[in-house]
Parts: C-alpha cells; structure tokens; sequence
C-alpha cells in the first residue's frame, strides 16, 4: 500500500449519477490492475473506490463514483474531492488495496461481471489485458438496470472489436422496447451464455448482496470457489 497526498485535476458527469474523477499524486502510483484505492477523510474514516486506470497510468488515477443522496457514502466523498478541486488542495489516499486483482499466472479463459460502477474494477483489468495483448478468451459482462447507465458502451465495444478474443456483453435489467441485447441479472445472462463455469477464471465487482448470489449461483453452475475473485468476499458469508 502506498500512502499519498494527490490533486484533484477534473470531475465530470457521466451520467446523472456517476461521476468521473481524475487525480494526479505527487509521486507516480503503484498498483495492480483490480486493486483499490482509499480517500482519506480523517484517521477512522477511508472511503474504497476501484481504480478505474490501468496500472501503467502511474500518473494519474481514474474513479467512478456513483453517487446520490447527500449524506450518502459516495456523495460525501464526491463533495470533499470537489472541495479539493475549488480550492486546489490536495487529499489524501492510499493506493494498492484488496487482493482480488488480475492473476496472469495461469492460462484459463477470464469472465469479468461488474454491476453498476463495479465497471470501474473490471475496466482496469480489461485495458490492462489489451495493453499486454493477452490472448486468454476474454468476457466482459457489464451489467445496469437501465440502458442510460451504459456509459462507457462504446469505449468498450471499440475494446472488443480491437481483439479478437475479447468481448463485450451490456445486459440490461429494465430494457427499452429498442434494446436488442441482454436482458434481466447480468449473472444469469453469463450462465445463460456458458455451459459450464469450471473452466474461468471469474472476476467480480458489485454491491454486497449482488455478489454473495452471485457467488453461490455460480459455484452452482461449475465455477471454482479458489478461480473466483471479489473482494466482497471478505465481508460476507
């Protein structure tokens, strides 16, 4: 873990809810892709978000927030990094936390599954794969409860289409009557997709509860418990 004082260059929109943030620390970063980072808002108060950037990007660090509510975890975090911004402060992080990062010692098929701005967590892992031009079968399930939540869509169907073994699956929970892709859980439309889940290496990002049914209806449909990686785990049964 690395302890660092950073400015907040830019905050920006990218939906009503979820806001992109860009930080640049004093010294370059160091962290794995999947890892996390903490914002520092006093000595008993850290606040986790996924690194949205690729490890490589050792200067500057990429989050999504998702944020609503005013006295919500997320949106006194966004306050106080839009605090910093005004008035040119730096914050306080920590960077290289959690233990569900990308493993590239094995050679097994890889599924990344994010809920909502889970995206973030697997966004690192996938722009770190096409950086190192991995040629594992990749899977990217992105799943959102309406369509407007997709906002990274087209950067991650360019992802797709840049590499042969990548792909890019959007699933919708409450779809339009235009929408053509997935629908419903975005774990279902992964079993529906795969057979069998012994084979993968599965990556995953969500809220809590998402992921322990998540979890346990894969393990059901094959999965490996050891090939599975969240670090939800660590807080639920």
């Amino acid at each position: 873990m690395q302890t660092l004082k950073a400015e907040v260059v830019a905050i920006s929109p990218l939906t009503e809810f979820v806001h992109k943030v860009i930080l640049k620390p004093q010294q370059p970063v160091t962290f794995e892709a999947g890892q996390y980072m903490q914002l520092v808002l006093g000595e008993k108060d850290k606040r986790a978000f996924s690194i949205a950037s690729r490890p490589s990007q050792c200067d500057a660090i990429e989050l999504h927030i998702g944020a609503s509510g005013a006295d919500s975890y997320a949106m006194q975090s966004l306050e106080h990094l839009r605090s910093a911004h005004t008035t040119g402060q730096l914050v306080d992080i920590e960077a290289g936390l959690g233990i569900s990062q990308l493993r590239l010692q094995c050679e097994r098929p890889i599924i990344l599954l994010a809920g909502g701005t889970g995206f973030s967590y697997a966004k690192s892992m996938a722009d770190h794969l096409a950086e190192i031009k991995c040629d594992r079968p990749v899977l990217f399930y992105w799943g959102v409860k309406e369509e407007s939540a997709l906002y990274a869509h087209t950067e991650m169907q360019t992802w797709a289409d840049s590499h042969k073994n990548f792909e890019f699956i959007p699933v919708v929970e409450n779809p339009s009557a235009n929408w053509q892709g997935h629908t419903g859980y975005v774990h279902k439309a992964v079993m529906q997709d795969i057979v069998s889940l012994a084979p993968y290496d599965i990556y995953m990002a969500g809220r809590f509860d998402m992921i322990g049914i998540v979890r346990d209806d894969f393990i059901t449909h094959g999965a490996i418990r050891e090939n599975m990686y969240a670090d939800a785990f660590a807080f639920i049964k």
